[in-house]
């Protein structure tokens, strides 16, 4: 589905670009990833809209077939990149499973500033990006995602995800056409 609009109250999340994370090897270039979010957080703020700066700093409890890495993580490995410019208005999110509304209060934060939508950007794609769509479409949220500005360690997994969930959550775009939508929305506004 192409993108159509966006709500008079959207908010941009950025779900794990983080010093450890970004490291990692990744299908699509990080350094464009970073520079297109980068791009996105300042549209947001520049039209006054909230912006969402998610790290992931630990794993759901239970049992898996594939072990996730124990211990506490490096130092620094949950920092924000500093790339994302993070503000004082920012939401700040820090997660312990797959998606930023989980065991957050994320969504009631978004309420209270009456959010009705929510654009998504960040890694991995078929992980961290694909359970917070979810979690927000579930929610309620109007849900948008930024294609451009994502990437996954694994590329049968970024392209499923855009393919074939993202479609049925809500709309894609790249992050032009969304920073150009912003702008559309406040000269008419």
């Amino acid at each position: 589905m192409a993108l159509t609009m966006l709500d008079p109250i959207t908010a941009l999340i950025i779900v794990d670009l983080q010093r450890g994370i970004v490291d990692l090897p990744s299908v699509h270039p990080i350094g464009d990833v970073v520079t297109r979010a980068s791009a996105l957080a300042a549209a947001f703020r520049r039209h006054r809209q909230t912006v969402v700066l998610v790290n992931v700093a630990g794993g759901a409890p239970g049992r898996t077939e594939r072990p996730r890495p124990g211990g506490p993580f490096p130092e620094g490995w949950t920092d924000l990149i500093p790339e994302l410019d993070r503000q004082p208005d920012d939401i700040a999110v820090t997660k312990r499973t797959w998606g930023a509304f989980a065991s957050t209060d994320l969504e009631r934060q978004l309420r209270q500033r009456g959010v009705t939508q929510v654009v998504i950007a960040g890694v991995a794609t078929g992980t961290g990006v694909e359970s917070t769509a979810r979690q927000a479409y579930e929610a309620g949220f109007n849900v948008t995602l930024a294609t451009d500005a994502m990437t996954d360690s694994r590329s049968e997994a970024h392209d499923y995800s855009i393919a074939n969930v993202f479609p049925r959550l809500g709309e894609s775009g790249s992050t032009q056409a969304i920073i150009d939508l912003l702008a559309t929305r406040s000269a008419q506004a």
